[in-house]
């Protein structure tokens, strides 16, 4: 039974530690996902934009698809299903495809109170029906499903007014960004992220963008206050490189090589291991017993 992301949300803040959210594109990424987070005893976000329910042919094939997934593995850890980067609209059709838990993504709005004025009629309808809801203040720089931010530094005082909202979860800007990291990046602001937690409190605070940040930085900012960090390009980095190298040994082609189950089974098991280093780095394994 899939579960809304509040309460495990809740605990990492408290406990100190991190919950990974990991982005499903399909199948193979569902099904790996969830054995990592069965095998490391750790809670789970399981996420999904707009555009992979696109590509799995809608928000309810997603919604679907997780949830026969988690019974018939016997999952036993809680595991929220949430959309991530969300329009206004992508909200409705997610919570209609039942979906436990949204992100309404306004830092793109045209201005700052028409992302006030939707988060709360958002709050509102998410939490008449049981869900989580996680909302976005000052952009995150890279590209994220088509949309576009230079990145930049969330305004504290912005966040504060987001999180009185009745938010369950708050993403900010502190100067990271979507794919993989420029070799001059600058780093986190650890500095605008003490500003923004001493604004919001014990609210859970959100890092996208987490491919590539230095573990040391990573763990810095769960210290302060970070409680759920986005992983979207480390797996898919890890399923290409995996898939490749199957692809360059020439094993597709000695025998039944070729059938796609075994094309896809080095990349889906890339994906359990490297998920189950990152739990453990973010502190979320044994979490879950």
């Amino acid at each position: 039974m899939l579960v809304n992301a509040a309460e495990m949300l809740k605990n990492a803040e408290a406990g100190k530690y991190a919950l990974g959210a990991f982005n499903t594109n399909n199948l193979e990424w569902t099904l790996a996902i969830l054995q990592a987070a069965e095998e490391a005893k750790s809670p789970l976000i399981m996420q999904c934009t707009a555009g992979a329910a696109k590509w799995m042919g809608s928000f309810k094939v997603c919604a679907d698809m997780v949830k026969a997934a988690v019974e018939a593995l016997n999952i036993t850890v809680p595991v929220a299903l949430h959309l991530d980067h969300g329009s206004y609209e992508d909200c409705f059709k997610a919570i209609d495809a039942g979906f436990t838990s949204i992100m309404y993504d306004g830092s793109h709005e045209e201005t700052f109170q028409i992302n006030l004025d939707r988060t709360k009629e958002l709050v509102e309808l998410a939490h008449s029906k049981g869900l989580s809801i996680e909302a976005e203040v000052g952009g995150i720089g890279g590209v994220e499903d088509g949309v576009a931010s230079s990145g930049e530094l969330a305004d504290p005082n912005e966040c504060k007014q987001i999180a009185d909202l009745g938010v369950d979860f708050l993403a900010c800007g502190i100067g990271n960004i979507h794919g993989v990291y420029p070799a001059d990046w600058a780093g986190l602001s650890f500095d605008r992220l003490a500003e923004i937690k001493a604004q919001t409190g014990d609210l859970p605070l959100v890092l996208h963008g987490g491919t590539g940040i230095p573990v040391d930085q990573i763990q810095k900012a769960i210290s302060l206050g970070v409680s759920k960090i986005n992983v979207n390009t480390d797996l898919q980095l890890a399923f290409a490189a995996a898939t490749r190298k199957y692809i360059e040994e020439g094993k597709d082609q000695q025998g039944k090589g070729f059938d796609p189950r075994k094309v896809l089974k080095p990349g889906r098991d890339a994906i359990v291991a490297r998920t189950k280093e990152l739990m453990e780095e973010f502190g979320s394994v044994g979490k879950a017993e």
